[in-house]
């Protein structure tokens, strides 16, 4: 049902879905998406996720792990870019059966939708590829949940014809995340006023601390960033009313195999966790 059909109906409490055993909606606690950028390596990715259940343990925030099997749209030829398609999800499926976390990755080609959803609990659609149609909709036709990167290149407001896409395809489990704005070259901003404008259409709204302090294309073979920031800007963002986070972690960022500069070192998460909870406390009451 859309949002202004409910308000007529008199609906108070907005429908809600799962990823894997974690309630995601516009009217639940604050869940978090995290993990590394890419899959660098089994035992790095059951490491991260093992102390991603510590930390959702301790503080009471749900977690989904995210890790990515190609990174597809890296700057250089020569950079780092995964696993694959079968390596990935066979390392996702260890991290989903190990630490008991809900797995999500992101797809590049409609070819890779309905092997990528036999493994993980939702699919995510990068920022570039988000108004590609048949990407969104063999997304979809998985009846998997459908996470979508806001495009650099949108306004808030044209993410409402993603929505209907996914829609259309018969799958009304779709959330936004907000990750930045171009500004200029190499430069990203955010605009806290899209996180309400998105959450118009009825979808849960995330937002995407990590990347939104990227410098893409910045130290010219590969993007740049500003880490330092991310945890300014998951807090903005939880004040202004977003209903998750994302945030890629390692526990050596400088040591990463992609996107270095921008990541959170795990050694940080779990009190930026704790101020985001509360901060998202005191917003929804």
């Amino acid at each position: 049902m859309k949002p202004e059909k409910m308000e007529q109906a008199g609906v108070t409490t907005r429908p809600s879905f799962k990823i894997g055993g974690v309630e995601v909606g516009l009217d639940v606690p604050l869940f978090l998406m995290a993990g590394p950028c890419v899959i660098e390596s089994e035992k790095g990715c059951l490491e991260i996720a093992g102390r991603l259940v510590q930390i959702s343990e301790r503080t009471g925030v749900r977690m989904i792990f995210k890790a990515s099997f190609d990174k597809a749209n890296r700057s250089s030829f020569s950079s780092f870019r995964g696993p694959g398609l079968t390596e990935g999800m066979r390392i996702l499926a260890k991290v989903r059966a190990e630490s008991g976390l809900p797995v999500m990755t992101d797809i590049h080609e409609p070819a890779q939708a309905a092997e990528a959803a036999q493994t993980v609990d939702c699919l995510q659609v990068p920022a570039f590829l988000c108004r590609q149609t048949s990407l969104l909709c063999a997304c979809a036709e998985t009846g998997r949940p459908v996470s979508v990167k806001k495009g650099q290149f949108l306004s808030p407001g044209e993410m409402g014809n993603v929505v209907d896409k996914i829609r259309a395809c018969k799958n009304d489990k779709v959330i936004l995340t907000e990750r930045g704005t171009f500004f200029g070259y190499n430069r990203l901003v955010n605009d806290m006023t899209g996180i309400p404008i998105m959450q118009q259409f009825g979808c849960p709204v995330v937002f995407d601390a990590t990347h939104s302090t990227q410098q893409p294309g910045g130290l010219g073979t590969a993007s740049g960033g500003r880490r330092e920031m991310a945890p300014l800007l998951a807090k903005a963002a939880v004040a202004a009313g977003v209903n998750g986070l994302f945030l890629e972690v390692h526990p050596e960022p400088d040591k990463a195999l992609s996107d270095a500069a921008s990541m959170l070192p795990l050694d940080w998460l779990e009190d930026l966790v704790r101020v985001c909870k509360g901060i998202f406390e005191v917003v929804h009451g």
